[in-house]
């Protein structure tokens, strides 16, 4: 019987270390299948452009996995049952369960209403492809309008700014604010915060600071103050959250949801279970919490990937460098921030700027759909199998 690996997400980090394990293993030892439950593959981190109104490449995940053996599972996992060793999905025609030996879990994450009122109902949202399409249906019919009709964009984090500046470019007949619960851009140097300000001022971004929203309605929100901010479409996007699936499953897990893992990205509670991506809780190497974001998606895919290989083959598992090396914001088409921090994950105080920074941006988004929709290149053909094989008798290492 071949040793059954369930990877749940096909996000950047799922679709990655599904690929890298089907070129690295030998499939009369191992089947993967991935589960995911939109059929394409989703460039999350251009969801923004998408609800602006461009159009942004989605593969069909059935043509990204063509020819390297995995399964593809169009389904949304319900349940995880870590005792039973199975997952529990519905689609279409009814769902049912996996079995499985390793599980990667790589859900991701959704957009977080802190309890905040009115969310649900009333607001939108990029954190999936749907969302952004229901936004940018919105911003059509608006767009069709006389000019000056109201975008209240909450939130002013990354995925806030992008928005805004994405929409304001975009949009130029519509009147769009950015609420900042704080001073925007705090985390940035000075001279970052400085360049994001003159970004605002040149799209005609109304900047307000120091903010909290507290209700959300269907044509305004209501600021902890009391004061009513009028809005034809609010976006919210004050934060992000995980889905309690692995909670409910009794893996041990943060406060928030998170899987906690150990430095190869193995779940402490169930060592057949590997997290990466938004879902998992790990260290980084400055003793820091990696944030949520690509960046970290890649680190710990790409950690998780090579302890699997290890723990199947009897091959030692060498530790990958989990960093955060900075940031980088598009502020619209031609324009972007990159800010480097430190070991500390403090800003550092130089900055780039401009179209050069915008181009860097766009390139890493280019290079990480490229290695998403070719998810063997490059990689060994040397496949390796398992070093025991399920009934105990022993297998070789080497292909």
């Amino acid at each position: 019987m071949k040793h059954r690996i369930v990877v749940l997400g096909a996000g950047y980090a799922g679709a990655y270390v599904a690929g890298t394990l089907a070129r690295r293993l030998s499939p009369a030892d191992t089947e993967i299948t991935v589960v995911n439950a939109e059929p394409e593959f989703v460039q999350r981190l251009r969801l923004h452009q998408l609800a602006a109104g461009q159009e942004i490449e989605a593969p069909k995940l059935a043509d990204v996995f063509a020819g390297t053996g995995i399964r593809l599972r169009l389904a949304r996992v319900t349940a995880v049952d870590p005792e039973r060793q199975v997952v529990a999905v519905a689609d279409a025609d009814g769902g049912g369960e996996l079995g499985y030996d390793t599980l990667l879990y790589a859900l991701g994450s959704h957009v977080a209403d802190h309890g905040v009122p009115g969310v649900a109902e009333h607001a939108f949202h990029v954190t999936s492809r749907p969302a952004a399409l229901r936004l940018r249906e919105r911003l059509d019919s608006l767009s069709g309008r006389d000019e000056g009709s109201r975008v209240l964009v909450v939130g002013d984090g990354l995925t806030g700014i992008e928005t805004a500046t994405e929409i304001a470019e975009s949009r130029p007949g519509l009147s769009v604010s950015l609420v900042a619960r704080g001073e925007l851009g705090a985390p940035l140097s000075a001279g970052a915060r400085s360049h994001l300000r003159r970004a605002c001022d040149r799209l005609g971004i109304t900047v307000l600071e120091h903010t909290s929203v507290e209700a959300v309605e269907a044509t305004r929100v209501l600021c902890a103050d009391g004061s009513p901010l009028a809005s034809d479409a609010t976006v919210w996007t004050a934060g992000f959250a995980v889905d309690p699936i692995a909670a409910a499953a009794g893996l041990e897990v943060t406060d928030d949801g998170r899987i906690v893992v150990d430095r190869t990205m193995r779940s402490l509670s169930h060592p057949n279970v590997y997290a990466a991506g938004d879902s998992v809780y790990t260290i980084g190497d400055n003793g820091r919490p990696l944030p949520m974001s690509c960046a970290s998606a890649g680190f710990t895919g790409m950690q998780a990937m090579k302890a699997i290989v290890g723990c199947l083959t009897g091959s030692k598992t060498a530790n990958v460098k989990l960093s955060y090396p900075g940031n980088h914001i598009s502020l619209g088409r031609r324009d972007g921030i990159l800010q480097m921090v430190d070991h500390e994950a403090q800003a550092k105080p130089k900055y780039m700027g401009g179209r050069k920074a915008a181009r860097i941006k766009a390139g890493i988004l280019k290079m990480s759909l490229w290695t998403t929709s070719h998810p063997t290149f490059g990689l060994p053909k040397r496949k390796h199998h398992l070093a025991a094989a399920p009934d105990g008798a022993a297998a070789r290492v080497a292909a």
